[in-house]
């Protein structure tokens, strides 16, 4: 769950006091309780990242007395004028704060939640992501309006809250509804006019109907949202189980513990890494639970509900070129729980026929699943930055694709095919292969969703879904309103019929892939690293 500036700045004013009556000990003494402390928070990142992840070496971290580059001059008023070894700490404390805690922390509420809803990071429009859910709330209305309440006032990208003071919106809101009230319907009314005022068009309540649906981007299959717990670093249930789902059936509850997921460890795992281990066997019909809720321990296997999710990947040999270049046509639909597999097996095919150039078809695609595209970007190139999100306190996360996951030749050229309608995890992907010059776009301007949305489930069984971040492409273009420019018009290259028109709309003659090769190679293109 991600930390606040101002609990950071508070663990690390605790900290330096303590590293302060140490130095009134004997300087060795000193270095030993600096050490532990440092310690302790390389400890708080182990338990969001996996440890390879950590790219400084434990001894240059853990160095009291080695100080790293200040990154923020916001600190002169926790440190003491002559207090040089205070100091020191403090810079130590500003790096690992910066390029460590925040941002893991950053990782793990947004992995912790596993997508639900049409569009790539939002739920009927183009896009969004799945995150945690309810921090506690200090008012006393209603629980699920509090709850959406004190979501927003922690989440919200867009943290003036269009102008208002969060405080006064609380209570202006809910001045119509009885602090007794019981009337469900009255009270989602008055949380959703809360979180319409945000006057954000993706922020909004979601219905138990409306929750229940975007599940079809659940990347796990039963119904449920996991996220590290911030006191225990367990994988714990952070949501409500859907109505009726798998997980709701088997009595999984708002706090349990997942101690294992198919005989698998969670300890020191993340949300991500479970997605990633539940993909590798995509066509699993079950799945199993270690559970702990209470005292009591229980494995719990689950069938996977995801019968219902349309394959949204559809393939062909394209054409055989004068020159002998086989050409693949692989249209992409949206980004759901199922494209990643079904876009994997269509390339293996491909490839087994030996196709040796690439048109990837978004053209209408409004997204998904965001993490489906960083995924799916893996199968095209290697351990590459696939896209930058920063959340509404400036924090920056990196997202990179697998190592050694890429299903394709690397030399093999590639065209996407975009239009106004590719939004959201269309463009992450999009973005992604462009500027690490693994593809050259082609089509119209696309629709512009840099925005990246949570859904997160309320106790009640409704759902919110919420603004919490934006990204940029890796060469850190910001695209929302704005879209992704093509490198080549639909005139000089696409085929005049849309992408379902059989056959015509997958037309892939006017595709010049030696031009293609020109442009993805240097000087024409730099990489990203």
């Amino acid at each position: 769950q991600q930390l606040q500036l101002d609990d950071i700045l508070e663990a690390r004013l605790i900290c330096l006091h303590t590293a302060s009556a140490a130095m009134k000990s004997p300087p060795s003494n000193a270095c030993i309780v600096a050490a532990a402390v440092l310690s302790s928070v390389i400890a708080l990142c182990d338990a969001f990242t996996q440890p390879a992840s950590l790219s400084r070496s434990a001894s240059t971290l853990t160095s009291p007395l080695v100080p790293m580059p200040r990154r923020s001059s916001e600190r002169a008023e926790l440190l003491s004028a002559n207090a040089a070894r205070t100091n020191q700490l403090d810079i130590c404390f500003s790096d690992l704060c910066d390029e460590f805690i925040r941002p893991t922390l950053l990782a793990a509420a947004l992995a912790a939640s596993m997508f639900s809803s049409q569009p790539a990071f939002a739920v009927d429009s183009p896009n969004e992501d799945v995150a945690q859910p309810a921090a506690a709330s200090s008012k006393n209305g209603p629980p699920a309006y509090d709850e959406a309440w004190g979501l927003v006032k922690k989440y919200a990208l867009d943290q003036k809250y269009n102008g208002q003071d969060w405080d006064e919106a609380y209570a202006k809101y809910l001045k119509d509804v009885s602090s007794t009230s019981t009337d469900e319907g009255q009270i989602m009314k008055a949380t959703s006019n809360l979180v319409g005022s945000l006057g954000d068009k993706y922020s909004r309540v979601l219905d138990r109907d409306s929750y229940a649906r975007i599940q079809k981007f659940d990347l796990i299959g039963v119904g449920v949202t996991l996220m590290p717990d911030p006191t225990t670093k367990e994988i714990i249930v952070g949501a409500p189980p859907v109505q009726d789902s798998a997980a709701f059936k088997a009595g999984i509850k708002v706090g349990d513990a997942v101690l294992a997921v198919n005989g698998v460890d969670t300890i020191g795992r993340t949300a991500f890494d479970i997605i990633d281990q539940i993909s590798e066997a995509p066509d699993a019909g079950v799945v199993t639970f270690t559970i702990r809720s209470g005292a009591e321990y229980r494995d719990v296997t689950m069938k996977r509900e995801l019968l219902e999710v349309k394959d949204p990947v559809s393939y062909r040999l394209s054409e055989t070129r004068a020159d002998g270049t086989k050409v693949g046509y692989i249209r992409v639909s949206e980004f759901n729980s199922r494209v990643k597999p079904a876009l994997e097996a269509a390339l293996r095919d491909l490839e087994g026929q030996q196709v040796s150039a690439y048109v990837i078809d978004l053209r209408g695609n409004p997204g998904g699943a965001f993490q489906s595209a960083v995924e799916i970007a893996g199968l095209f190139m290697s351990d590459k930055l696939a896209t930058d999100v920063v959340d509404g306190n400036g924090v920056a996360l990196k997202f990179r694709t697998s190592a050694n996951k890429v299903a394709i030749d690397p030399s093999d050229p590639i065209a996407i095919w975009v239009d106004g309608r590719s939004a959201s995890a269309s463009e992450v992907l999009s973005g992604a292969l462009r500027d690490n010059c693994r593809a050259v776009i082609m089509g119209d301007q696309t629709f512009g969703k840099g925005l990246v949305q949570a859904v997160y489930g309320l106790k009640n069984g409704y759902g919110l879904v919420l603004t919490v971040a934006k990204y940029l492409t890796p060469a850190g273009t910001d695209i929302n309103k704005v879209g992704i420019v093509p490198d080549v018009s639909k005139e000089d290259a696409l085929p005049s019929s849309p992408g379902f028109v059989p056959f015509f709309g997958s037309d892939t003659s006017r595709v010049d892939f030696n031009d293609v090769k020109t442009r993805m190679s240097s000087p024409m293109c730099s990489t990203i690293e």
